[in-house]
């Protein structure tokens, strides 16, 4: 059940009405109940495995808070929970990916070796709500947050249906502490919210899905193309990928609002950073914060040596990139990112609009050409891409159109995705301007109302012509 679907908007019309109707001491009850039926719908077979994961998580922090003077105790107990946890991640996620890597290096050795394969799906969302129990576990062991002593709330906080699936990876300090708490409605708080799913569907519906097609035609079998349709390629996935997620991420902080509860952004304009440092502190805020604080600062963050500090980030993107995917080509991907943060620290900061401009450029070089490794089937494929890109520039202006057209793109094609990227940028723009979009309810009513009506009808005219889709970060 995506977001993006009719049944998405029953469950939660059903889920809205029986949670502002029900005394306010039993919301947490809808939120729970509403987070298993959910999950349930989505990937019933693994029902127990995250009652599981929650019941020990509980267990753990409760034994933790009780036993925080005795540092030998809780270290073992941290340490249990977390390779607990965690060990579910790597059968689902990473076991076959191990077993095939050992098999290729003791191939290069002139071994012969078979990889033992394991035949299971991902459960949907394991990546995701195994940070948060970490984070949560670790908060509690550092002092940060006290252990809920409500297995109920506890339950109903792990389960969030919002940020179940894809995120936002919240923290214990923010939405635990929001489900403990007795909510009322208010008017301001859902007016922001329905225009955060109205933004939210926009940016996939009307923009990630439309690019979909033709990103999907070009890597789905990439040695069928070259030059400007390969460049078309990168350049539509740096765009669906972005409204894809970010487009996820503001459904799921609108839903939040309209319950009540005030998510932490997850996005803040990313393609307008000015270095790869500011990118991550704008993409996916609350995977970057995660591996900041559970993974960055406890390795020495930048209090050690220069070289142990480029180290640490190093280590980092590198299990950021292994995080997304059991594959060469996301570790790749998030190498690139940690040499570029290792090389911006040895650069003089930009002093100058002119240096900031090529900063920029720069950054979103580097941002999109990395994409190419996240998103290409094989390291072969990647590779390929990057040798066919100027395939027939000689002739520029026939290496531009026949590039658009091989994909079968008319004019008028490309004039409705760059007027809908145009509206994209223009409303990125306006929020990293006034550094939020709290500022349109500022504008005239029939400008305002002329944004939502434009968006509401691009939505309803794309939706015949694009099938309702899961969301990139569903398969991390």
């Amino acid at each position: 059940m995506v977001f993006n679907s009719l049944s998405f908007l029953f469950f939660f019309i059903a889920v809205f009405a029986l949670y502002w109707s029900v005394p306010k001491k039993f919301q947490w009850c809808v939120l729970l109940a509403s987070g298993y039926l959910f999950y349930g719908i989505c990937s019933a077979e693994y029902l127990l495995l995250i009652l599981l994961i929650t019941a020990v998580s509980y267990l753990s922090a409760l034994y933790l808070e009780k036993n925080r003077n005795n540092a030998k105790a809780s270290r073992r107990c941290l340490a249990f929970t977390c390779l607990f946890i965690l060990a579910f991640l790597f059968f689902f996620k990473y076991f076959n990916f191990l077993s095939e890597s050992v098999c290729r290096i003791l191939q290069v050795f002139s071994v012969e070796a078979d990889p033992f394969l394991i035949r299971v799906l991902l459960p949907v969302g394991l990546s995701f709500y195994t940070f948060t129990v970490i984070g949560y576990v670790v908060d509690v062991f550092k002092g940060k947050t006290p252990a809920e002593h409500h297995f109920g709330k506890y339950a109903a906080f792990i389960s969030f249906f919002p940020t179940l699936l894809s995120g936002p990876i919240e923290r214990a300090d923010n939405l635990l502490a929001q489900i403990r708490q007795e909510h009322s409605f208010h008017y301001g708080q859902a007016v922001l919210g329905s225009r955060e799913i109205l933004f939210g569907l926009f940016k996939k519906m009307v923009i990630a899905d439309t690019l979909a097609i033709y990103v999907n035609m070009v890597f789905g079998s990439v040695r069928s193309y070259s030059g400007f349709t390969l460049m078309l390629a990168i350049l539509f996935y740096t765009i669906q990928i972005y409204c894809d997620f970010s487009g996820y991420s503001d459904i799921a902080i609108g839903v939040s609002r309209l319950l009540g509860i005030q998510l932490r952004p997850n996005f803040r304009q990313p393609y307008f950073a000015a270095s790869i440092k500011d990118f991550w502190g704008r993409w996916h805020i609350s995977l970057s914060t995660w591996f900041r604080d559970y993974v960055y600062i406890p390795l020495g963050g930048n209090r050690v040596s220069p070289l142990r500090h480029k180290l640490n980030l190093m280590t980092t993107f590198l299990v950021s990139g292994l995080w997304h995917g059991a594959s060469w080509n996301f570790i790749l991907w998030g190498g690139i990112h940690g040499g570029a943060q290792v090389l911006e620290s040895l650069l003089p900061k930009a002093k100058t609009k002119a240096a900031s401009f090529f900063r920029w450029i720069l950054t979103m070089l580097v941002v999109s050409f990395a994409w190419v490794f996240f998103r290409a089937n094989t390291l072969s494929d990647a590779f390929y891409v990057f040798s066919h890109l100027l395939t027939g520039i000689g002739d520029p202006t026939g290496y531009i159109v026949q590039g658009y057209r091989i994909l079968g793109l008319s004019n008028v094609d490309l004039l409705v995705i760059c007027g809908n990227c145009m509206i994209l940028f223009l409303l990125d723009f306006c929020c990293f301007r006034w550094n939020g979009m709290e500022q349109i309810s500022n504008l005239p009513v029939f400008l305002r109302w002329g944004i939502y009506l434009l968006l509401l009808l691009l939505i309803i005219f794309f939706t015949p012509l694009i099938s309702s889709s899961q969301f990139l970060y569903f398969q991390f």
